[in-house]
């Protein structure tokens, strides 16, 4: 198993240790689970850059990788939803969006040549506004709310994209055999 692998492994196990103390009695539990989920962030900019930068990517990472991300995303949205720090539609959009992207997915892939999506700019930017909304209204920032609509509404439009690249791919004719 390379770095990058194990910068992913690390994140999934951050998982339940985000929630064990996002929900503990300890006095500061917030500021700790934050600081557990800025370093989710950390590992998953670090295994990136690494796999790519050294050539180490791997079938695995490339799956879990985003696994281990939108874990963590919903995750959060969860637990900040139950604490009431974020409206209930914004883990809607996010949760419908991340399931109709897993079953879009698997069509791609299962009848289309194992073809695979890549990431836009623009879920990769609303990803970073959400950590950054996240961040906002855990620290009580005047913009949180206002930060985690435009995290939403980015969300929304890269799922349009994907949906539409999608679309298109589906439409294209099967590949047949090899040029003659």
């Amino acid at each position: 198993m390379n770095l990058p692998n194990i910068l992913t492994t690390v994140r999934f196990m951050l998982i339940p240790l985000f929630v064990g103390v996002f929900f503990s009695p300890l006095e500061k539990s917030l500021l700790y689970s934050v600081i557990i989920f800025i370093l989710a962030g950390i590992t998953d900019v670090l295994d990136g850059y690494i796999a790519r930068k050294y050539d180490v990517i791997t079938k695995w990472g490339q799956a879990m990788d985003p696994l281990a991300d939108k874990l963590m995303q919903l995750t959060v949205l969860i637990c900040f939803t139950l604490k009431q720090f974020i409206p209930i539609w914004v883990i809607s959009i996010y949760g419908i969006k991340e399931i109709s992207m897993i079953l879009g997915g698997i069509v791609l892939y299962t009848k289309k040549d194992k073809l695979v999506v890549p990431a836009n700019s623009y879920g990769k930017i609303a990803t970073i506004v959400f950590y950054i909304a996240i961040l906002a209204i855990a620290f009580d920032f005047i913009y949180g709310k206002a930060l985690i609509i435009i995290a939403a509404l980015l969300t929304l439009y890269a799922f349009v994209r994907y949906a539409l690249l999608g679309i298109q791919e589906i439409k294209k004719p099967p590949i047949s055999g090899t040029p003659e």
